[in-house]
């Protein structure tokens, strides 16, 4: 084992951590925040400038899955772009759930560039209370 070797390796892999630090991936679109209430879970992301024609929400078991396409600006033939900070394209990102979801009864709004979907708890994950029956009960 070559240490010099090993120091390159290490300071290649911290370049590579820190190069992109702050800046948002394909991976984390669309910034996602997500609640838990009682009966339901709602989760919100940001989408300025969708066509919601092109997107799909879906939920399989406990697992919500956003994907769409963002279109990229169109500037005039001859400029070029002074900063480029927006992704365009095709994106896909899914996020657990705590819970199993009624699918059939998930709502979703998209107003001022945020979709918001709200997703109840299926009656299988909800709580059941179990009756205790004792041999002393009523004596």
């Amino acid at each position: 084992m070559d240490p010099f070797w090993e120091m390159q390796r290490l300071q290649r892999e911290m370049n590579d951590l820190f190069s992109g630090y702050g800046r948002v991936s394909g991976r984390d679109f669309p910034a996602i925040n997500a609640w838990v209430g009682e009966d339901e879970i709602v989760a919100t992301a940001e989408l300025p400038g969708i066509d919601t024609g092109k997107l799909d929400i879906s939920v399989a078991g406990d697992v919500l899955t956003l994907q769409g396409k963002r279109e990229a600006d169109k500037i005039q033939e001859g400029d070029v772009y002074h900063r480029q900070e927006r992704n365009f394209g095709e994106f896909s990102r899914s996020i657990q759930l705590p819970f199993q979801v009624n699918a059939d009864k998930v709502e979703a709004q998209y107003e001022k560039g945020i979709l918001r979907v709200r997703l109840p708890k299926a009656e299988a994950d909800k709580p059941k209370k179990i009756a205790v029956k004792s041999e002393n009960a009523g004596r």
